[in-house]
């Protein structure tokens, strides 16, 4: 009697595969690492040949895993081709997005608007959070696109527009004149070395006024002219504004907003968040 393959098996495979590892591709898969580990093992014992390497440190293909990737590969596509032809026109499933604090508005709302219109049954989870954090879920494999910013840009990624960090204060402030400036900054805000550097250049003093875990916090004190802090052009907060300190303060950094598609993210819907995603930031 003919034997059958596992599908689910297969599609594991080939996410470890394109990811590199089991880690990875758990975060993609959604499964345990030990639960990918047990699909590899049942597809290897349903054909009777070892698929992966794993005398190295990263998992790598055995020749007849080489073969194999290409049939799944096709496998994988007709089944998808099959159940979406003949069960629904509509894609559905769920992404995952990162993006830093300081850029999900104004285009992030935008972006998530337009997507739910084109695909209706798919969910977007978006992950706001700081841009360290978010690379760390992206090689776990915990994202399917994220946006960063960042001095430079990583391997696989994208610069979709360069912005100059301003100073921002509270609206009408007089904070920003006194000395030492008292600054406002979350502890893991990528952009607090750069400015803190730029004031020791400058020699100006400077004093840690506010700092914070999260966001509100540093919003609020900017807003009630307590503290300044510095941000990407155009994204100042409610009740705070960009300074107009006519030289009194240095100039800052220029940051790069960069976006990465996981390697396995590459699906329609994916390919079509990107696009959008890169479309909106890029009209900042």
């Amino acid at each position: 009697m003919p034997r059958n393959l596992d599908m689910t098996a297969l599609r594991a495979f080939v996410a470890v595969a394109d990811a590199g590892g089991v880690t990875k591709a758990s975060g993609f898969l959604n499964l345990t690492q030990s639960a990918v580990s047990m699909q590899l093992k049942r597809l290897e014992e349903s054909i009777g040949v070892d698929l992966m390497d794993r005398s190295m440190r990263r998992l790598s293909l055995t020749g007849p895993g080489e073969q194999m990737l290409g049939y799944a590969r096709r496998m994988l596509e007709l089944n998808d081709e099959v159940l979406g032809r003949l069960t629904a026109n509509e894609y559905e499933g769920e992404l995952t997005l990162g993006v830093p604090h300081d850029v999900v508005y104004p285009a992030i709302p935008k972006v998530l608007h337009r997507f739910n219109a084109a695909y209706p049954r798919m969910k977007v989870q978006l992950i706001s959070s700081f841009t360290s954090r978010l690379k760390r879920m992206f090689e776990r494999g915990e994202l399917d696109l994220m946006l960063t910013t960042e001095d430079e840009v990583a391997a696989g990624g994208e610069t979709l527009i360069t912005l100059p960090l301003v100073w921002v204060g509270a609206e009408g402030g007089q904070v920003w004149k006194q000395r030492p400036l008292r600054l406002a900054f979350e502890h893991a805000c990528i952009f607090r070395k750069g400015v803190q550097g730029a004031l020791d250049r400058a020699a100006c003093s400077w004093e840690m006024a506010v700092e914070s875990d999260s966001t509100r916090p540093i919003e609020a004190s900017v807003s009630a002219d307590l503290a300044v802090t510095a941000l990407i052009e155009g994204v100042a907060p409610p009740h705070c504004a960009p300074i107009n300190h006519n030289g009194g303060l240095p100039d800052l950094p220029v940051i790069r907003i960069n976006l990465y598609r996981s390697e396995l993210a590459t699906s329609e819907p994916a390919r079509t968040l990107a696009d959008m995603t890169r479309q909106a930031i890029r009209t900042l």
